[in-house]
């Protein structure tokens, strides 16, 4: 791909700047390192780096995620011609001990091994720009190839072409259903032909334990903006939406900053890198309500009515925002766009497995020593992420289980860990990929507890409109509780099981089918668990549960 004379211009600059530090700082901004007060250490970095003089120049650069969030605040000195040196759980004192040291000794607190599995075994896609840019300088992303992509694709393809390579790199929505991309854009692009149509970002993840998209938004908003508009262009639409939830302000503030800069470098709004392309973004900010993660309350949501989802069909492609054909993909899948456009459909698909192409990010939550964000190759095993890149449990426990795809998932055994990780092996064993989250549940844990947890959840997220979702969610947790406060009688199992297969056919929409997901899961591997808490002294059954 040729680099055009604009974006040489940008890049150059980028580099001369860079090339007047011999020493840059890398500071995790993202929320995860902020909680832990990372923006307090790159103040101290600074402060600490004029202290040496203008003889020893060192640039601090904020930046995104760099994975490890359980170890924050991180940061990591870059020195020309040598491997990053990476700390962890950075303090005040070591902050101002890693700059006064640029030039001797580095100290080896709190160092981290780059080659440590957690590093070394990820294939970053979606996330390689994450850790080295600052989110805030569209010139950082311009030095890292960024929107070539969109130009290329705008001076050279046409939007059958484009399609026709999404086609051809097998990418599967990463929200959670694995629908083939191609297929959806092919669909929304021949509907409603020459008329208006919209793009729409599914940035609502609610998901317990999930902070995938959160991250990428965080650390690299810019790849969100190239996807969505490269997408526009296959499609046939000038306009886009970003769905965000409210508790993301951090990611909210680093879209708002990126679009301001991307307007102002012709890179979004009117005649897009110089063409004839028209396309402009903006953002919806959402009340954090669960259930507008679904395509068609999102679409409610945006409207300015209240989040709450139809029948399907027709589906979003041929009747979505205010009635005009829609795209809705989710913020990994379009940040996987870029990189499909710059090195070709044929180099993603030959990543992964032969029905799940490509790289997924997951996010490491609960009982794991290494808690934090990682890019695999799909097939890679459940083992090799918990235990090896993982690190497995915390304090040497025991994994009992992981629980994957958030409240529509299911709990897998560790007696499974060999499986793959991939959109078929993942159903089989009763759960999906969902959006990317992996909580790891040790052998202390209660699996009833689990299942009463998500199930707790759902209940309180449904939006109430139809009656299987609103009041099975109820009754569900009602029987868990049941089982977890003594009350539980023969017919409490039989029940529990009934009403799972009542709530998953008859809800309307995928929060309420898929809510008892995480109770069938622990039922079919955990069903010990749950006898163990269902005697039956007395013989008596239950009320029988209607809905």
């Amino acid at each position: 791909m040729n680099v055009p004379e604009f974006f040489q211009k940008r890049i150059d600059a980028e580099n001369a700047e860079e090339a007047q530090f011999e020493h840059q700082v890398h500071v995790c901004i993202a929320a995860g390192c902020a909680s832990s007060g990372s923006n307090d250490i790159a103040e101290i970095l600074e402060k600490t780096c004029e202290e040496r003089g203008e003889d020893h120049p060192c640039r601090i650069k904020r930046v995104g995620c760099m994975g490890l969030c359980s170890r924050g605040p991180l940061v990591a000195h870059h020195q020309n011609g040598k491997e990053p040196a990476m700390y962890h759980s950075v303090t005040p004192d070591l902050a101002k001990e890693i700059a006064r040291k640029l030039d001797g000794n580095p100290p080896k607190k709190n160092r981290l091994d780059p080659q440590m599995p957690f590093f070394a075994r990820q294939k970053r896609v979606v996330l390689e720009n994450a850790g080295l840019i600052d989110p805030e300088n569209i010139n950082h992303y311009f030095a890292r190839g960024g929107y070539q992509s969109l130009n290329y694709v705008l001076e050279e393809l046409s939007p059958e072409e484009t399609v026709r390579e999404v086609v051809t790199s097998g990418l599967r929505g990463r929200g959670g259903g694995g629908y083939p991309t191609g297929l959806k854009w092919s669909t929304v692009a021949k509907a409603g032909q020459g008329g208006q149509k919209y793009v729409v970002c599914n940035a609502d993840e609610g998901d317990p334990g999930a902070f995938m998209d959160r991250v990428v938004l965080e650390s690299d908003p810019h790849r969100i903006l190239e996807g969505m508009q490269i997408a526009g262009h296959a499609v046939g639409a000038n306009k886009g939406y970003i769905y965000i939830r409210g508790e993301y302000p951090l990611a909210i503030k680093h879209l708002t900053t990126a679009i301001r800069q991307a307007r102002r470098a012709t890179m979004l709004g009117h005649s897009v890198c110089g063409t004839t392309f028209d396309f402009d973004i903006e953002l919806r900010i959402g009340a954090g309500a669960f259930v507008c993660g679904e395509e068609t309350a999102l679409i409610a949501s945006i409207e300015g009515n209240r989040g709450t989802p139809r029948p399907r069909p027709p589906y979003p492609a041929e009747y979505g925002l205010w009635g005009k054909p829609t795209l809705i993909n989710n913020v990994e899948t379009y940040a996987n766009i870029p990189a499909i456009f710059r090195e070709g459909g044929e180099w993603f698909a030959n990543i992964g497995t032969e029905t799940s192409k490509g790289t997924k990010v997951f996010a490491l939550a609960g009982e794991i020593e290494n808690g934090g964000i990682i890019e695999v190759p799909m097939g890679i095993s459940i083992k090799e992420i918990v235990n090896d890149m993982g690190g497995g449990v915390r304090n040497g426990g025991t994994c009992k289980a992981v629980q994957t795809g958030g409240p529509s998932g299911g709990c897998i055994p560790a007696q499974h860990f060999d499986s793959p990780v991939d959109y078929e092996s993942l159903k089989k064993l009763g759960s999906i990929m969902g959006s990317g989250g992996m909580i790891i549940i040790d052998q202390k844990s209660s699996m009833v507890e689990v299942a009463r947890f998500f199930m707790e959840f759902c209940m309180s997220e449904s939006c109430g409109k139809c009656i299987p979702c609103r009041a099975g969610t109820a009754q569900l947790h009602q029987l868990l509780d049941d089982l977890l406060e003594g009350r539980a009688t023969t017919r409490t199992l039989p029940l529990l099981e009934e009403l799972c297969e009542v709530v998953r056919r008859t809800s309307l929409c995928g929060l309420g089918q898929s809510a008892p997901n995480p109770v069938l899961s622990t039922l079919r591997f955990f069903r010990e668990e749950y006898e163990a808490l269902a005697p039956a002294p007395d013989g008596k059954a239950t009320d029988k549960v209607t809905v």
